[in-house]
């Protein structure tokens, strides 16, 4: 059973939406552990669109379960990551003109600088996991980071519209996965899953962890965070 990890980004987009100081994603993420949630996770964009510097510091203190930085690799955001210390970095590509990440990071472009940021969390005792798409060449430039873990990109999966598109989405993701796995990373899936489309991943064999965040997070404003979060556990829960 993979663990579940809760991004609660879009609690600071609503947030942000009025610049208020409510919801507070830091009561959002004590409802989700207590639900259930394995991890934390928060993305720290570096036009700060919805988790602010302080959220990051104040659940780094106050979270009991794995606390996950979604971050660029610039060197602002790693100063930053250094400073405050998540058990979990985790190395986004980003743009200031998308809605949410689009694809994985392509560690073949400009990789000194992804070396750089990588070895300074290593430095500063932070595990380190990349977001990737499902790709035999970015799978083998990740092993050769030697970093903790790769999160594959299921964005294709989500938005396959057929059942022979899901499968062939699904196909490449298990492929890569094992190819993950033999170079001894830990499997990590997310974005695009919801509660309609997440069990067949939570499926694929050797998946350690799920992020997921739009999904439960729209659930939560109708149900409450708790039951969102219970919800999306039984779903991945496979015994």
């Amino acid at each position: 059973m993979p663990d579940l990890g809760v991004n609660i980004d879009h609690v600071a987009t609503l947030r942000q939406a009025r610049e208020t100081y409510e919801p507070d994603p830091i009561w959002a993420a004590v409802q989700a552990e207590l639900a259930g949630a394995d991890g934390i996770t928060v993305h720290l964009r570096e036009d700060r669109r919805h988790i602010q510097d302080r959220d990051v510091i104040m659940l780094q203190e106050t979270v009991q379960v794995k606390l996950n930085l979604e971050m660029a690799a610039a060197e602002e955001i790693t100063e930053f990551a250094i400073r405050v210390g998540p058990d979990q970095a985790t190395l986004v590509p980003e743009k200031r003109e998308e809605l949410t990440t689009e694809g994985g990071l392509d560690l073949l472009v400009d990789p000194d600088r992804i070396r750089r940021c990588v070895d300074q969390l290593h430095d500063a005792g932070i595990d380190v996991s990349l977001f990737i798409d499902p790709d035999p060449k970015q799978i083998e430039a990740a092993i050769e980071l030697e970093v903790a873990a790769v999160e594959l990109h299921t964005g294709n999966y989500a938005e396959a519209e057929t059942e022979d598109e899901q499968q062939e989405e699904i196909d490449k993701l298990s492929q890569a996965g094992s190819m993950a796995i033999e170079g001894g990373l830990l499997l990590h899936m997310g974005h695009g899953l919801t509660y309609r489309n997440v069990r067949p991943i939570a499926e694929i064999p050797d998946v350690s962890e799920l992020n997921i965040g739009h999904s439960i997070i729209a659930k939560a404003v109708l149900v409450g965070i708790q039951q969102a979060v219970r919800d999306m556990k039984a779903l991945i829960t496979l015994e």
